[in-house]
């Protein structure tokens, strides 16, 4: 059984591959077009996804396309009856964007060069969320679990709970467009200054440098309900919010401003890019984030007295929020989170082709996915021959003679880019494509913004730590494969990682299997012996774009920016 799973027309377009119910290869088409959150048909991904199974499209048994456009249909007709003003221009862009989706099995007559007829009995369309629930619940290692996907909104739903057993999702409840935590976050995000797609992790960041003194005004924004959902007050946001994401020829997630002109009365005009960010603002990013995690928390206890579940599967945009997540354990009554790694929109491909793999075809399940490297991959032969043409001098050497240069470069203060093994799938740099340092050292983030990253003062950087360390660093000590987490760091020891410890004591923690990634652990032990320090700072390997894939953009970026170190496989460029 071969099921191509697709994202496409939407933001973070991606393809992903599963052979006999193992997912072979999964990969976001960003990272081959260089152009963040890219929300074309993802040609280059399908490629890529078939040629590392080895298959044909003509073996493919079906493709299975994460946006189901009859979704809900009577639900967007009579929203666009009640607000036909505010949302005609939306409507017909959604319109325009759905025959799109329709048409998927032209785009994959174009591409393989066989005929439409070939493709039209082997598509699947899965709505959104259903593919959303998938990605998590399918890839966990529960039988049984309670789920929950939750995002700005998707094939007109915004949130959705289930219960997951064994192959089977069964959908409990939804909200409907345009009632969008995701609508809410990004509002405010945009209110203070942050008008990008995608830039909403920046207010996660800022939040912790505030008082969450404005949430009882919140509370009047969004408007908890005794079913363990919410409603927003739609006075605080623009009519016809559907076409505030819009896609134009370039395939660029574009956003309009999302908040009303109610919401400036009530907490202030948007703050202009070159503005200085004031108390003021650090304290709204603190009460945004603070009402988020109160509806959040909210839903999933009223999910968990449901179905009184101790296991919990999260997937969709808000799901991204690492800070949230971190506390489910401590303010809910769910035991055990499993959130994928593509937890975004990017894993919808991957959660549509489980959708069909498990849910439609019934076929038994598999081992639970605690891996991300599912994307590109290099030889060192291949790394040699492009050095070679280009005339980079370059070292060659032993696993051992890497992790020992290597450490010592971290030490003695120095920024290396690490390219080892797959690219991983979802917008975390797992120690594939990761830019490390020493994670001791007081200067250890100024280094790196003056070097290469060059972003805001208040985002942090992450750890990796070894697995088994985990409760020797962190007040809570759970697994965390895919830096989807933020947990406290223990008193004790966060003047010991000062570089990785973000302003409330907290850090986003990759938990590192050596089994998972063995190349990356061997790596932060070496580190380990030599300090004591079982742990590195890691961040994602690009310079405002997406992360790099291959190693003539690692190349390119080394080459740009001030990096000590470029490590590809085996291969070792230093500065002269």
């Amino acid at each position: 059984m071969i099921i191509v799973g697709i994202n496409a027309y939407h933001a973070d377009s991606s393809a992903a591959i599963f052979v006999n119910g193992e997912m072979l290869a999964a990969i976001e088409e960003e990272r081959f077009t260089r152009i963040k959150h890219w929300a074309g048909f993802p040609k280059l991904a399908i490629e890529f996804c078939l040629k590392e199974a080895g298959v044909t499209y003509e073996q493919v048994n079906y493709f299975a396309i994460g946006r189901d456009p009859k979704a809900k249909m009577l639900n967007k007709l009579l929203y666009l009856a009640a607000n036909p003003a505010g949302s005609y221009g939306a409507v017909k862009s959604r319109i325009s964007n759905s025959r799109k989706v329709s048409s998927i099995q032209t785009e994959l007559s174009k591409i393989s060069g066989l005929p439409e007829s070939l493709f039209t009995s082997k598509i699947r369309n899965i709505e959104h969320h259903r593919s959303h629930l998938a990605s998590a619940f399918f890839a966990s290692p529960f039988k049984e679990a309670a789920c929950l996907s939750i995002d700005g909104s998707g094939d007109f739903s915004t949130t959705m709970t289930a219960i997951g057993t064994d192959n089977n999702i069964e959908v409990l409840n939804s909200i409907d467009f345009p009632h969008s935590l995701g609508i809410f976050y990004t509002a405010f995000t945009q209110l203070l200054g942050f008008p990008h797609y995608g830039d909403e992790y920046k207010v996660m960041g800022m939040a912790p440098y505030g008082v969450p003194n404005h949430t009882d005004q919140l509370h009047d924004v969004v408007k908890l309900t005794n079913d363990g959902l919410f409603k927003l007050n739609l006075k605080y946001f623009r009519k016809g919010t559907a076409g505030v994401i819009s896609y134009g020829e370039d395939h660029v997630p574009v956003v309009a401003p999302m908040f009303s002109d109610f919401m400036v009365e009530k907490f202030g005009a948007a703050r202009k890019s070159d503005e200085p960010l004031s108390q003021y603002h650090k304290d709204l990013a603190a009460s945004v984030q603070r009402m988020a995690e109160t509806t959040i928390f909210h839903i999933l206890n009223h999910l968990q007295k449901k179905t009184g579940l101790q296991n919990i599967c999260i997937a969709g945009g808000v799901a991204q929020n690492s800070v949230a997540n971190g506390k489910i354990t401590r303010n809910t009554g769910f035991k055990n989170v499993y959130i994928p790694s593509a937890g975004h929109d990017a894993g919808i491909s991957m959660g549509a082709a489980l959708y069909v793999q498990q849910q439609l075809v019934k076929m038994p399940r598999q081992q639970a996915i605690y891996s991300a490297y599912t994307g590109s991959h290099f030889t060192n032969e291949e790394i040699r021959k492009l050095l070679d043409t280009k005339g980079v001098a370059y070292t060659q050497l032993s696993d051992e003679e890497m992790y020992d240069r290597v450490t010592d470069c971290l030490i003695n203060g120095g920024v290396v880019g690490w390219m080892s093994g797959k690219a991983e799938f979802g917008p975390r740099a797992l120690g594939g494509r990761s830019i490390i340092a020493d994670p001791r050292r007081m200067d250890a983030k100024e280094i790196l913004n003056l070097k290469i990253k060059r972003r805001e003062s208040f985002r942090p950087f992450a750890p990796s730590i070894l697995k088994e360390y985990v409760g020797d660093y962190f007040e809570v000590n759970e697994p965390v494969p895919f830096m989807e987490k933020v947990y406290p760091i223990k008193e004790a020891k966060r003047a010991e990682i000062p570089a990785v410890t973000h302003v409330d004591g907290t850090g986003r923690l990759q938990s590192v299997d050596k089994k998972i990634s063995p190349r990356y652990y061997a790596l932060i032990d070496t580190f380990r012996k030599k300090t004591g320090v079982p742990i590195l700072l890691n961040t994602s390997f690009n310079e405002n774009e997406p992360i790099v894939n291959t190693p003539e953009e690692a190349l390119a970026c080394y080459l740009r920016t001030q990096m000590d170190m470029l490590a590809i496989e085996n291969i070792l460029i230093t500065r002269k």
